[in-house]
């Protein structure tokens, strides 16, 4: 191995002997490496500063990186402050506002005409039915024959009164016999006056044999039939509801009551019906079920053919109004400490706010305390976020607002 080594050397000086390099090449080659040394300088240099400003950006840019990863985004809304109405669901059944049971005033007797029908109009005072009057007018007739007998006695008497009193000052007559004669007079006259009554009354009766409508109004139901003997103790035989006016009872809860009054507005729609009316409370239940601890409110309804008493309708009573933020149901949370909802702050923090929830329409929630409507609120996945959490808020505008 040495040998070939030195020999190798030795072959190599003797070539580098045997070469003959003048002048010129070797300034070409001088220029060539100079120019390769300074192209590989300047590739160093920039590579050097693009390693360098490279990682400082890399460096600079990671940690809004990160914090962009890190953050969660959350889509949050301004409320603002709208109108909110104060309704109240409630259900009940429908009846006559006056639901007024006609019987028979008078001593009754044998029916011979019904007049009526139900659902049918009647005026005041109209005759509903007719009842047998034959016997009642043949006393009458009698009473009537018997005023005419006391007044032809009491003419009489009259005259006998008036020829005794002539009769006195001449000597023929005691003053006494002309006591008899007027005393005759007044106890005749005093006759026609009670045969009189007595004709009054039996046509009293008469007339109170007719059933007759005691006010106007709607017939509801019909409990006579011709033929069939009534009396005063037969009970009801015509149901009708003054002026054909009919009525909700709906039952609320005390604290509903407590936010009506007699003229609050109603919309009232039947079971079955996509029709509604329009009505208003007439009367709050002036006393309380301590049982359920509830009670009616009347809503008053004008006639209508479709309003049928006995049934069941729902009503939506408007008790007022009130302006406050109107959130979504996903917006509010509730935990044993009660209702609240996540506002994110200028600093994107989330915060903690108690609110109180008063009315829940198809729209949202009213906020009535807790809420300006001018926070940024955390519109869902509230459930997911902790107090002092950090988030990237995405603001969702309200629609009206104000």
């Amino acid at each position: 191995m040495k040998a070939m080594n030195f020999e190798s050397s030795k072959w190599r000086r003797d070539a580098l002997d045997d070469v003959v390099v003048d002048e010129e090449t070797l300034v070409r080659r001088r220029r060539r490496r100079n120019i390769i040394l300074a192209v590989v300088a300047i590739a160093l240099i920039a590579i050097l500063a693009v390693f360098l400003l490279g990682g400082s950006g890399e460096k600079a840019a990671a940690p809004a990186g990160d914090q962009g990863q890190q953050l969660p985004a959350v889509t949050v809304m301004v409320p603002g402050t709208q109108d909110v109405v104060a309704m109240i669901s409630a259900t009940g059944s429908l009846n006559a506002r006056r639901d007024m049971q006609v019987g028979v005033p008078g001593e009754g007797g044998q029916v011979v005409r019904v007049l009526a029908e139900p659902g049918q109009w009647v005026n005041a005072g109209q005759v509903l039915a007719v009842i047998d009057r034959r016997v009642q007018t043949q006393e009458a007739a009698q009473l009537a024959a018997q005023i005419e007998v006391n007044r032809a006695d009491l003419r009489l008497a009259e005259n006998e009164l008036q020829r005794a009193q002539a009769l006195v000052g001449r000597g023929f007559i005691s003053q006494a016999d002309v006591d008899r004669r007027r005393a005759t007079r007044d106890a005749t006259a005093a006759r026609v006056r009670v045969a009189e009554a007595q004709l009054a009354g039996t046509r009293a009766r008469i007339s109170q044999l007719d059933v007759r409508a005691p006010t106007a109004g709607l017939i509801l139901a019909r409990n006579i039939e011709a033929g069939q003997v009534v009396s005063g103790g037969s009970g009801w035989v015509f149901r009708m509801a003054q002026n054909g006016e009919m009525e909700l009872r709906a039952q609320l809860q005390q604290s509903d009551l407590a936010r009506l009054s007699a003229g609050v507005p109603v919309t009232v729609t039947p079971v079955g019906s996509d029709r509604s009316y329009q009505g208003t409370v007439w009367q709050v239940s002036p006393i309380i079920d301590p049982q359920t601890r509830q009670g009616d409110a009347r809503i008053l309804i004008p006639y209508n053919e479709d309003l049928r008493p006995g049934g069941f309708a729902s009503a939506e009573i408007r008790a007022g109004s009130r302006t406050a933020p109107l959130l979504p149901e996903s917006a509010v949370q509730s935990d044993a400490r009660g209702n609240f909802v996540y506002l994110v702050d200028n600093n994107n923090t989330v915060v903690r706010r108690d609110v109180q929830i008063g009315e829940v329409t198809d729209r949202g929630m009213a906020i009535v305390s807790g809420l300006q409507g001018n926070e940024r609120i955390v519109e869902s996945a509230g459930a997911f976020l902790n107090p002092g959490q950090r988030v990237r808020p995405e603001l969702r505008r309200a629609r009206n607002t104000r």
